[in-house]
């Protein structure tokens, strides 16, 4: 990898892009990723866009639904079950002591950040993989119900709820880490994931002084480049598409370039949408339309070296 690069990320999405940037030739790479899908489950943090890049990175992560161990076993949660605790939320075995290791560290007066740097540590990530932020935020959405959890909505509901309205509480106090403003300080490229864009990109860039953080590094050269979680209209995992068409955004790719402008530079598109890439110049962002879909190792490592080739094109 030839510069120091910073990945904006949560979910598969991310994951998969953070494992492709990791495996270029020399990686400088730091993951600053979303913590506002956080959660508490039996009494223990659960940290779930930080926990699928970790497992991702360690080559851990069930490969099939993307996130989560591998070869889990549920003997707790059947445990759980019988013993009259709610369930629906899905904790492995392997992933409880991940849970149960970080609750504990927190709990004996660590700092967010230093646990989790710990954790990837010792499953042998070599990518700092930092949280946005050491203060708590959690996200919020409105439904015809009134106001869910977003683990709540997205797992217990399985995100059938339309969405009206996003808040993040908590996020007016929530400041970035020394960590994360020194890596942006530091960095030579600024990628934004293929990731969810309200719920997961959207919380990293309402930190107060992060989005600032992200501007100064591009105003002194550093290229920022997002790349589209929407491929024809459909977001490849989870529920963006359908979170933009409910809150009246438009549910293509141009639609998330529109969100970006102003802050990326250049805007990446994946080849079933080289139809809008006109559009999207139009805003000011330099394009390059490939292959977006990670469908294994090999097109994890040509997208992330897609995208810094075409940072590189535009630093020059």
């Amino acid at each position: 990898m030839p510069a120091r690069v910073v990945l904006l990320a949560g979910g598969v999405g991310g994951a998969k892009l953070a494992s492709g940037l990791a495996a270029q030739p020399d990686p400088d790479l730091t993951v600053v990723v979303n913590t506002a899908d956080d959660t508490d489950m039996q009494g223990l943090l659960v940290m779930p866009d930080h926990d699928t890049v970790m497992y991702t990175l360690a080559g851990i992560v069930d490969r099939d639904q993307g996130w989560g161990v591998g070869d889990e076993t549920y003997t707790t949660l059947e445990a759980l079950g019988r013993l009259g605790e709610e369930t629906w939320f899905r904790l492995g075995d392997r992933d409880l002591a991940t849970h149960i290791a970080r609750t504990a560290r927190l709990r004996a007066g660590r700092r967010l950040t230093e646990v989790c740097l710990e954790l990837q540590r010792s499953l042998g990530v070599a990518t700092p993989i930092l949280p946005m932020t050491d203060d708590p935020v959690r996200t919020h959405v409105r439904t015809a119900d009134g106001w869910l959890a977003f683990q709540d909505w997205f797992v217990r509901l399985r995100q059938r709820p339309a969405v009206s309205e996003i808040r993040f509480d908590g996020i007016e106090a929530a400041r970035p880490t020394a960590e994360v403003l020194a890596a942006l300080e530091a960095a030579e490229v600024v990628v934004i994931a293929p990731s969810n864009p309200l719920v997961s990109i959207g919380p990293i860039l309402a930190v107060p002084g992060l989005r600032a953080a992200i501007e100064t590094a591009g105003a002194r050269g550093a290229p920022i480049v997002a790349v589209s979680p929407i491929v024809a209209g459909k977001a490849l995992r989870g529920p963006a598409d359908r979170m933009l068409a409910d809150l009246g955004l438009e549910s293509t790719a141009r639609g998330v370039a529109r969100l970006y402008a102003g802050l990326a530079g250049g805007f990446v598109l994946d080849s079933a949408d080289a139809d809008q890439e006109a559009d999207v110049e139009a805003m000011g962002l330099a394009t390059l339309v490939v292959d977006t879909i990670m469908v294994d190792d090999t097109t994890r490592r040509r997208l992330a070296a897609d995208v810094l080739a075409f940072a590189a094109s535009m630093a020059v």
